[in-house]
């Protein structure tokens, strides 16, 4: 006789509960990401760290929002839009996430690049070609329940992160003081940190992925049914979804800060405050921190490269299947979802072919942060106006403390894209 959904099982291990939030979650923290946080880090020192404490329950509350918001209706973000909302908003959304996916997907995939050929010499562009054909080749002939499982485990690369800290110094009381009680500025080096750092870590591509997420994990579990159709899945859904959330974001953000204090206590504090590419991090810590360290960095910048950039194309796919009605799904074989297929491969192809371009990739990830900057800010207004509709949500509205901090992010990505703005075009 066949086992209940598992939404009903106490007894499962914290890992088994553990899906699309955490695998979000990880995936903030890309090669570029890397780089954000570790040019942050050598520019200002332990002045930044505080910032990952910070956006731990902004990231929690609109992410939440977002799985929410798949698992009740069984429609990914753009499925929703495309029933509730103007087509022209929702061209304009998928259209920029699309643009800044494909560049975000083109910096990852050259960072991983560059981070293998530090660790074994060889050509960064032929590795480039050879990591974006193995993401799309898994994405496509791996049935996701067997895909799954292999993000899930690629998270564990952040792990490197958390390591690379134990092998270096760390002036722990200081770090703790300067991370609970900073010293905030408003000079504009200082802003345009701050503003990177929300960039990276609140982004559009993170709001599509969960929520069509959870729509592939709620049609992949026999007996599962979006909640609105099945109330009495609920509650254990709803516990599933608040405690992987928590996990990812919070896994999320101690990597964040990790990576911000390996380089603030090495490239900081030796007066190396110029940091472009996650690969010259890696390097630049070689001499300050080791062999050991600097292996444990560039590795982390494949392994979570390997994470971030199907998750990139798939947020891409996702959304712009469901704005044109096409069938969509990892979980479905080629033939039954060109449509979804081709903009998936399009999006990774693209990626790779940017990298053999004349093109800044320094300029073209600033302007990909500008785009998910203004695009992240109408997205999170929708979620949170989609997310209090009892005819969108039916018993499932989400509650006054939901409510409160998704508000709360939504305001203060509201604040970084007027100073990013400011920062950028003003001064």
């Amino acid at each position: 006789m066949r086992k209940p959904a598992r939404t009903s099982d106490h007894k499962h291990s914290l890992w088994s509960r553990l899906g699309p939030g955490l695998i979000t979650g990880a995936a903030d923290d890309d090669p570029s990401g890397i780089a954000t946080y570790s040019q942050v880090g050598a520019g200002l020192g332990y002045g930044i760290l505080w910032t990952a404490i910070f956006t731990f329950p902004l990231m929690v509350g609109i992410q939440t929002v977002s799985a929410r918001i798949g698992r009740v209706t069984g429609q990914g973000l753009a499925a929703n839009i495309r029933r509730h909302y103007p087509p022209w908003l929702l061209y304009a959304i998928v259209s920029l996430l699309l643009f800044a996916n494909t560049i975000n997907i083109a910096a990852d995939i050259g960072a991983m690049g560059a981070a293998l050929k530090l660790l074994i010499g060889g050509s960064a562009h032929w590795y480039a070609i050879a990591f974006g054909l193995l993401s799309l080749l898994l994405q496509i002939f791996v049935p996701f329940p067997r895909y799954a499982p292999i993000l899930k485990v690629l998270t564990l690369a952040l792990l490197a992160y958390v390591a690379t800290v134990f092998v270096v110094k760390i002036p722990w009381q200081q770090v703790l003081f300067q991370t609970f009680m900073p010293s905030l500025s408003l000079r504009g080096d200082y802003v345009v940190a701050v503003v990177a750092v929300f960039g990276t870590t609140i982004s559009p591509y993170l709001f599509f992925w969960q929520a069509s997420q959870e729509v592939e994990d709620q049609r992949a579990a026999p007996g599962e049914k979006p909640l609105i159709a099945a109330p009495e899945q609920a509650r254990g859904q709803l516990r599933r979804i608040k405690i992987d959330t928590y996990v990812g974001m919070g896994f999320s953000n101690l990597v964040a800060f990790f990576i911000m204090l390996t380089a603030a206590v090495t490239l900081n504090l030796h007066g190396i405050t110029d940091i472009q590419t996650s690969a010259q991090a890696a390097l630049a810590l070689r001499p300050l921190a080791g062999d050991f360290a600097y292996v444990l960095f560039s590795a982390g910048i494949v392994g979570t490269g390997l994470l971030a950039v199907p998750i990139l194309a798939g947020s891409a796919a996702y959304a712009v299947a469901e704005t044109f009605k096409w069938r969509i799904g990892l979980g479905l074989k080629l033939l039954q979802a060109r449509g979804f297929y081709a903009i998936l491969s399009v999006a990774t192809l693209l990626g790779v072919a940017l990298n053999f371009t004349s093109i800044d990739p320094i300029r073209a990830l600033f302007w990909c942060a500008v785009i998910n900057g203004v695009i992240a800010l109408p997205i999170m207004v929708v979620m949170m106006l989609m997310a209090v509709r009892a005819d969108i949500m039916g018993a499932f509205v989400i509650t006054r403390r939901l409510t409160v901090l998704g508000w709360l992010a939504t305001a203060a990505m509201a604040v970084v894209v007027v100073a990013m703005f400011m920062t950028s075009f003003v001064a």
